[in-house]
């Protein structure tokens, strides 16, 4: 659970240097975050895979990739919607929604490595 938060925190930073990137570029903050999400995902995946969980199975790439998008869905649902109800609830959050991100991120964060571990990084899987 270490090393998952570890690579936790790292998605942290990338879900946030890109969402600052996606608003920078005129993406607003609801679909910037959606690109700013997928982007900590797909880095967590492959952070996860070569570390946290490197000895689990090794299914193919693209497949584990997908199911680990698919089996965290609920965790971006609980993410998303944590970050969604501060930025349009609160002005503070609105104005720096760095903030949204980190509550999002730590509401989702327990259920997808629960998740990650049971279906997507298992030993089985190879």
């Amino acid at each position: 659970m270490l090393r998952f938060g570890v690579v936790g925190t790292l998605g942290f930073i990338i879900d946030t240097a890109t969402l600052y990137a996606a608003l920078w570029l005129g993406a607003g903050l609801y679909l910037g975050r959606v690109l700013s999400y997928l982007t900590a995902a797909s880095a967590n995946w492959a952070l996860n895979r070569a570390w946290t969980f490197r000895q689990a199975g090794r299914a193919g790439r693209r497949r584990q990739w997908a199911l680990f998008l698919l089996v965290n869905l609920l965790g971006f649902a609980v993410n998303y919607g944590t970050y969604t109800l501060l930025v349009a609830n609160w002005s503070l959050a609105a104005a720096h929604p760095v903030i949204g991100v980190a509550a999002g991120s730590l509401a989702g964060m327990a259920g997808n490595f629960l998740l990650s571990r049971r279906f997507v990084f298992r030993p089985e899987a190879a």
